[in-house]
């Protein structure tokens, strides 16, 4: 299994304030993670350090081969596309339908080919089961439909690793049961799933390793 982060002795930081320090986290592929911890505990800004939206100062931290204790900002877009980021306020573009959407992020990850384009949409919306809503526009659809296109997205470039902010934090219990049958399934096809949650029944429902956030620090 490939190593995909290599975190040692790494301190984060948001605006002077240390909010984790003595991270040491190895995480290979095919990994299914839960962040676990109180909301301010730290799992937003491990994860924002991961695909560089949060500086790491001290300690280090590779993350799919990227020193990011150095990597400069012209680098970012090509660590990002190995990346599919899952938020929990979706970041839909609201004046758009769906396939709009996920031709928008194809189009600025440098895809040229239209028909490509419009059949790789095809493709990733029908490993979501939203191949028939594609002509919506985001407010049209239900909270549990919006983040299966915002899945959808994270897929489209083909990651190593999704990164799932609280996922289901804004869903009813069986849509989010509905969400997690698809990152889980996405989990088992081999790639890495690194998702902070609230809810304590998700790693019970769907085995992964634990992570707890506590008082600054990561504990398995």
């Amino acid at each position: 299994m490939a190593e995909l982060i290599n975190y040692k002795g790494v301190e984060i930081r948001q605006a002077d304030q240390i909010v984790l320090h003595d991270v040491n986290l190895q995480v290979q592929s095919g990994e299914m993670i839960y962040l676990l911890g109180k909301v301010g505990s730290g799992k937003s800004s491990l994860m924002k350090t991961i695909y560089g939206a949060l500086p790491v100062t001290s300690g280090e931290a590779q993350v799919l081969e990227y020193d990011m204790t150095k990597i400069r900002r012209r680098k970012l877009p090509y660590l990002r596309r190995r990346l599919g980021i899952i938020f929990q306020d979706y970041k839909l573009l609201t004046d758009r339908s769906v396939e709009e959407n996920l031709l928008f992020v194809l189009r600025a990850t440098g895809w040229k080919d239209k028909t490509l384009m419009k059949n790789h949409v095809r493709e990733v919306l029908e490993q979501v089961g939203m191949e028939t809503k594609a002509y919506k526009k985001p407010y049209e659809l239900s909270g549990g439909e919006q983040q299966r296109v915002v899945i959808a997205r994270a897929l489209l470039n083909s990651p190593e690793m999704i990164l799932a902010d609280e996922p289901t934090g804004n869903l009813d219990t069986e849509t989010g049961r509905e969400i997690m049958d698809l990152l889980y399934s996405i989990s088992q096809a081999g790639i890495t799933v690194l998702m902070s949650t609230h809810n304590p029944h998700w790693p019970e429902s769907y085995p992964g390793r634990k992570l707890f956030f506590d008082n600054g620090v990561i504990k398995e």
